[in-house]
């Protein structure tokens, strides 16, 4: 039976940011395993359903959705990859409270990201 996860990440402790910043967050609805990592078979058959919200302190929210990108996961917003948001190694690393994911932007930039929630969102098996 499929599990679809809803999965907040909040920025981690950066230098600008010593205690992280729960306002720079991301909201996922991803399919994960038993051991919290991405259920690549669930997510090939239902692309659609995972999708990703950015939240930023005055930035309007961006939503798109989280695909994969040659061997890796990126965040999208529109058609192309000028707006793609890499993962580091989030083919092989696990999303459990906790756990810490780094970003890319597509500036260049990497952040390090913190698991601050994972909950079933109630829609598993659709």
């Amino acid at each position: 039976m499929e599990q679809w996860n809803l999965v907040r990440l909040e920025l981690a402790r950066t230098a600008e940011f010593p205690r992280g910043s729960a306002s720079r967050a991301y909201m996922l609805r991803v399919p994960l395993d038993r051991d919290g990592l991405i259920d690549g078979a669930v997510l090939a058959r239902r692309p659609a359903l995972a999708t990703v919200r950015r939240f930023w302190p005055n930035e309007p929210d961006q939503t798109g959705h989280m695909i994969r990108s040659g061997n890796g996961w990126v965040f999208s917003y529109a058609v192309g990859e000028d707006d793609d948001e890499n993962l580091y190694h989030l083919e092989d690393h696990p999303l459990r409270i906790g756990d810490y994911v780094t970003l890319t932007e597509p500036d260049g930039s990497r952040f390090p990201f913190r698991v601050v929630q994972s909950r079933n969102d109630g829609a598993s098996g659709l």
